[in-house]
């Protein structure tokens, strides 16, 4: 599901489900991680570096533990770029080339409501909910508010890798066409400088299938021709 919305040089796995053995395949500095986490928590962490290590192995990178930065995003062998998300009944890694890609981030949460008014208005700007409220009607089956909320962690995913710095949850505007099911981040900050270029918004894609919510965005490497966005 999660490679329809990014270019073939990505390599994708994803699972639907805990995979009982991946806790065993821990390397020890990752077992170490979990040691005291609840059966949940030890299985979601174990199946998706399970997820990011075969999707490794599809571009010919190591097999080496994925630890967390000092900020919790993981840690990607040299010469390669990453993201991982899970969620209730969902976990995928993605992979690319350093070369072709400067950064790639996803991310898939439940297609419900976020959990109330307070949290909808701490994630979300009024532009945002200005928008949040036209859409609404003309497609109930889709949870906007929790999209925008997917489109900003998959924004924060593509922007931390270049920066090392938080984005706030107000620093950028997503705006979504929900006829071509792309968004794009308007940042409220200076943005990454790419082979040169800063960059002021990110685009990406979405899709909601199975009662999930699946958002991605890629940031072209300085390989290729500018900062152009796949979609």
């Amino acid at each position: 599901m999660i490679e329809e919305l990014l270019p073939p040089s990505v390599a994708a796995v994803e699972s639907f489900g805990d995979d009982p053995s991946a806790e065993r395949a821990l390397y020890p500095q990752e077992a170490r991680l979990i040691a005291v986490a609840v059966e949940s928590r030890r299985r979601e962490f174990a199946t998706v570096r399970r997820c990011a290590r075969e999707a490794l192995g599809k571009l010919g990178g190591p097999a080496a533990p994925i630890l967390p930065d000092a900020k919790g995003a993981p840690r990607w062998p040299e010469g390669f770029v990453g993201s991982m998300t899970h969620c209730k009944g969902y976990r995928a890694a993605v992979v690319a080339r350093a070369a072709s890609l400067a950064a790639v981030g996803i991310d898939a949460e439940p297609n419900l409501p976020l959990p109330d008014d307070g949290v909808r208005d701490l994630v979300t700007v009024p532009q945002e909910r200005a928008w949040l409220r036209q859409l609404a009607p003309r497609r109930p089956g889709v949870h906007w508010d929790r999209l925008v909320f997917s489109a900003k962690e998959t924004v924060y995913k593509v922007w931390y890798p270049l920066t090392r710095r938080w984005l706030n949850f107000e620093e950028a505007v997503i705006t979504v066409d929900p006829d071509r099911s792309t968004f794009t981040a308007r940042l409220l900050v200076p943005g990454p400088v790419v082979d040169g270029v800063r960059l002021d918004s990110f685009t990406g894609g979405w899709l909601v299938r199975d009662g999930l919510i699946v958002t991605a965005a890629t940031i072209a490497g300085p390989a290729n021709s500018g900062p152009a966005l796949h979609t």
